[in-house]
């Protein structure tokens, strides 16, 4: 019979021996949740060691993920390829065991955590992509999405307020597959937290819906694990079980203390500790029989190997359905996503409307949404102005059970209504995305991405495919005011490493955005789209750069939408004007004036930067040509326009104001007599 608190403190040890070589880390968390890790990982975690990515095992994510070494511990201990010497590596350059848990890099970790709120935001999405995978492939006697989703958190990840926006909507959905422990220690950084958290936790998460169990102890195993047990038979709620712990258990002098938080125990303290916990083995060292103790291959093994028998008989009795289910689990497009986007293309570019962008996106939404069942939207309460709700997504509901409600297709809804909870969705898309099955997209204004934007870079940094639908780009919202109308927020986002930016400037380039989004099976988009109309501009053939224009062109992130001939001048360009969204009309109506000045002008149209940037040099001297005088036109910060030499920038540099959109367009410049000035001004200076 396994020793479980010899399990446990095989935990601890090696928490405070990793973090005290390194010199660096969080000893007390993993030491206080170790007995919660045993109760957990011991007896109810279903999982495979000798292969992490099982479609049907459980997911654990640690949010407070400043615990590392807890899920490191773990996952060396049962049997994942994270050997003794990337352990011993805890922090260092290149290793496995990173500071905070990184997807992708460690075998085993589900997400990458460290933000606090986040990691159990991640679980709300992976919990309803569960349910909702549950809901459309189970067939009666062929269960073969079922498993669950728990989450270890802290009093941090409780004070983040993100953690109120998901808990709510975890209740709501009724996700009965999620379990949260709650790692009840009262310390945090800055010591014993009852001063400034002073909340009823408990009852907090009842008012969302959740089945409430504890306080209980924490350091009690069989009690723990008898907990989890009661919350697994939860037909309708989701679960957190509070558990009361010490931080950094097993430490004579720091345990129950802030100085056990963020840094190493000290060689004494640690001497003392192991004497405390009875461990006489020296750093890193592991008895075969603690290993033994802890060793999930083989069980792992078995649980995959009994699904795969259940899988292979829903295989031979819907071989459709299970073929489905595995293509998209891989996340590999359908084999029509090419026709479809081909067709979505042309279709915009035939009928040349004059819509806002928003509409635009709504327009390809339908065609990609109808083609492609993994299409999960939604919107942060603005579903009537972001256009994410299309014919094939009816919106997502729940019966009074937790049952999804299904459509006359015998598929639940697809597009959720997030409630004003712009931050808690995107966290949500990235849970969705990282489970598989689904590629996750939500709506909500251009200026709100403020709140979003720690989970849209945490996105980028796990390269996870999730599309931000921004609309409202910019002061063409009109009399909403300062408050809505987006200055920095392109320039903001562009900066985001590994985040695809699209501007489109009509209904073909925003045809075109979706795309490549939905292509990007690496990384994020956001897409800024336009509340005003914008006119189709036609895609113009050039001599000069026959490679950098028409429809094929716009995937690159910039092309030539518009040479001089296009209005009457046979001289090539005496200037660049480059242009983004509802800009890149007001671009042409420039070039057209300066025609009548017999200035010559080519138009580029770069409805995304981050796109044309990754472009070979010779693409990009096509398409922006040596020795031509650049005027780039956009209605935001100026700043990231000059990496382009540009002579100058028609932007904004301040708020907006409260008016209709034309009077705020002419109040800021931009006005094609501004526009064609400006160029005029950059070709006298050059």
């Amino acid at each position: 019979m396994a020793n479980t608190l010899t399990m446990a403190n095989a935990i601890r040890a090696l928490a405070m021996d990793a973090v005290q070589q390194a010199n660096s880390g969080h000893p007390g968390a993993p030491m206080g949740m170790a007995d919660m890790a045993v109760a957990l990982w011991s007896g109810h975690l279903r999982h495979n060691p000798g292969n992490p990515h099982w479609l049907n095992r459980d997911r654990f994510v640690l949010s407070n993920g400043h615990g590392s070494m807890l899920i490191y511990a773990v996952l060396h201990l049962s049997g994942y390829k994270l050997p003794m010497a990337e352990l011993k590596n805890f922090r260092q350059l290149h290793s496995k065991t990173a500071g905070h848990p990184e997807v992708g890099v460690t075998p085993g970790v589900e997400t990458t955590t460290g933000p606090l709120g986040q990691g159990v935001s991640n679980a709300v999405g992976m919990a309803l992509a569960e349910k909702l995978l549950a809901a459309e492939f189970n067939r009666d006697g062929h269960t073969v999405v079922d498993h669950h989703t728990y989450t270890f958190l802290g009093d941090g990840c409780l004070m983040e307020g993100i953690s109120h926006e998901v808990a709510s909507l975890a209740g709501a959905w009724k996700l009965n597959k999620l379990i949260a422990l709650y790692d009840d220690n009262g310390i945090s950084i800055d010591g014993q937290v009852s001063p400034w958290f002073a909340d009823n936790s408990a009852l907090r998460f009842v008012a969302y819906g959740w089945n409430v169990l504890g306080p209980i102890d924490g350091h009690n195993t069989e009690l723990v694990s008898n907990t989890l047990a009661e919350a697994r038979k939860s037909t309708d709620r989701p679960t957190l079980i509070i558990c009361k712990t010490q931080i950094g258990r097993g430490s004579p002098n720091r345990a129950n203390t802030s100085k056990a938080h963020g840094e190493p125990l000290g060689a004494e303290e640690i001497a003392l500790t192991r004497e405390r916990l009875d461990w006489p083995h020296k750093p890193f060292v592991i008895p075969k029989e603690v290993y033994a103790d802890w060793d999930a291959k083989a069980q792992g093994k078995a649980l995959e190997s009994e699904w795969n028998i259940r899988f292979a008989a829903y295989k031979a009795a819907y071989p459709t359905l299970a073929k489905e289910l595995l293509r998209r689990m891989k996340g590999d497009l359908p084999k029509n996503f090419v026709q479809t986007a081909v067709d979505a293309v042309v279709a915009a570019h035939t009928k040349a409307e004059t819509l806002a962008s928003r509409k635009a996106s709504q327009l390809a939404l339908e065609a990609f949404t109808a083609a492609l069942p993994e299409l999960l939207g939604g919107s942060a309460d603005l579903t009537g102005s972001n256009l994410t709700n299309t014919k094939s997504t009816p919106p997502l509901r729940f019966d009074t059970q937790g049952a999804v409600v299904k459509t006359a297709e015998d598929i639940g809804g697809r597009h959720i209504n997030y409630g004003v909870r712009e931050f808690g969705m995107a966290a949500i898309m990235n849970g969705v995305a990282l489970h598989g099955g689904f590629i996750p997209y939500g709506g909500t204004f251009l200026t709100f991405s403020d709140y979003s934007r720690n989970a849209i870079r945490m996105a980028a940094l796990m390269k996870q495919r999730v599309i931000h639908v921004f609309t409202h780009d910019s002061i063409g919202l009109g009399e909403d005011g300062p408050t809505h109308q987006s200055i920095e927020h392109a320039a903001s986002l562009r900066l985001i490493p590994n985040l695809d930016v699209w501007r489109p400037g009509d209904t073909a380039e925003t045809a075109v955005a979706w795309t490549v989004a939905l292509q990007n099976r690496n990384k994020p988009t956001a897409l800024l789209l336009s509340r005003q109309n914008i006119a189709y501009v036609a895609k113009a053939e050039s001599s000069l750069a026959p490679e950098a224009c028409g429809l094929d062109a716009i995937s690159k992130g910039a092309y030539v939408l518009s040479e001089p001939a296009q209005v009457g001048l046979k001289k090539k360009p005496q200037a660049v004007l480059i242009a983004t969204g509802s800009e890149v009309q007001l671009a042409i109506q420039a070039q057209q004036l300066l025609a009548t000045r017999k200035i010559a002008v080519r138009v580029v149209s770069m409805p995304s930067t981050t796109t044309f940037d990754q472009q070979p040099s010779a693409y990009k001297a096509a398409v922006l040509p040596k020795g031509v005088p650049r005027v780039a036109v956009e209605m935001g910060c100026t700043g990231g326009w000059w990496k382009y030499g540009c002579a100058a920038v028609v932007g904004i540099d301040s708020y907006g104001e409260s008016a209709p959109a034309p009077v705020l367009f002419a109040h800021f410049g931009f006005t094609p007599e501004n526009v064609a000035n400006t160029v005029q001004a950059a070709l006298a200076k050059s």
